[in-house]
């Protein structure tokens, strides 16, 4: 039987929001909602907050939360998970799903994570998984800090980038475009191959790491995912605009 582990990578310095996985959103710290919510995704076999801090270690632990210590030279949340999953607890086989759940996503969905675990449920080829939020707002579309996704006819994913792709001359929902959702499956040995691998020359220009994935020749499947409000945080001033949203959130007063 696939194992699944579920791992939440979480680091106070942040370079652009020192402290934020413990900003409190609507009373609680953002990681609280973020680990909650994918706890309600009912298959993991081990799900855990990865970090080379003692404050959100200690809060974890207070929490109930299982915590694996990671080394504190990390620079990518793939880096921290990779190192996470080898003391998970598991013993992983190579095709084993090992999925990165950030902990700035405190509007995911159980269904995303769904989404993100169904193509390898349906077919055994796939190596690795991004979520793909449909984009139906021009200005998420032309925001450089929304990372794009193009794919092809079969959803492999050929290509991610800050600019608003696909190009059309007038934006429409009807264009297709798709948005990274911050949730990552990969099998392990995938998984694996991809921390051990160099910094491709596309990831360094789009500043996006997915892109190491098609520059060496294979690709992510896309999960496609509807439109629905769904908010990074990305700094303090974020907070009015998500916590409003939360609490209209369906799975708000379920944790």
């Amino acid at each position: 039987m696939t194992k699944i582990v579920g791992l939440m990578p979480a680091r106070m310095a942040a370079s652009r929001f020192p402290g934020k996985p413990l900003f409190e959103l609507c009373g609680r710290p953002m990681l609280e909602h973020c680990f909650h919510r994918a706890a309600l995704f009912p298959r993991w076999d081990v799900l855990a907050v990865c970090t080379c801090d003692q404050e959100i270690a200690d809060f974890s632990q207070s929490k109930g939360f299982p915590a694996i210590w990671t080394a504190n030279t990390h620079t990518r949340a793939l880096d921290r998970v990779a190192e996470a999953a080898a003391k998970c607890g598991v013993d992983l086989a190579d095709d084993d799903i090992v999925v990165c759940v950030q902990g700035d996503e405190p509007m995911m969905r159980p269904e995303m994570i769904e989404a993100v675990v169904k193509p390898f449920d349906d077919d055994p080829a796939v190596k690795g998984t991004m979520l793909g939020v449909h984009i139906v707002d021009e200005e998420l579309w032309r925001n450089p800090d929304i990372v794009k996704i193009v794919h092809d006819l079969a959803g492999n994913v050929l290509y991610t980038s800050r600019a608003p792709i696909p190009y059309a001359k007038q934006f429409s929902p009807e264009l297709g475009a798709r948005r990274v959702g911050g949730i990552f499956g990969f099998r392990w040995a995938a998984l694996k191959w991809f921390t051990g691998t160099p910094e491709s020359p596309l990831e360094k220009k789009e500043s996006c790491d997915s892109n190491r994935i098609p520059d060496n020749g294979w690709f992510q499947r896309l999960a496609p995912f509807p439109a629905v409000t769904y908010f990074s945080v990305d700094s303090p001033a974020d907070a009015d605009l998500v916590e409003g949203a939360m609490r209209a959130d369906p799975y708000w007063g379920k944790y």
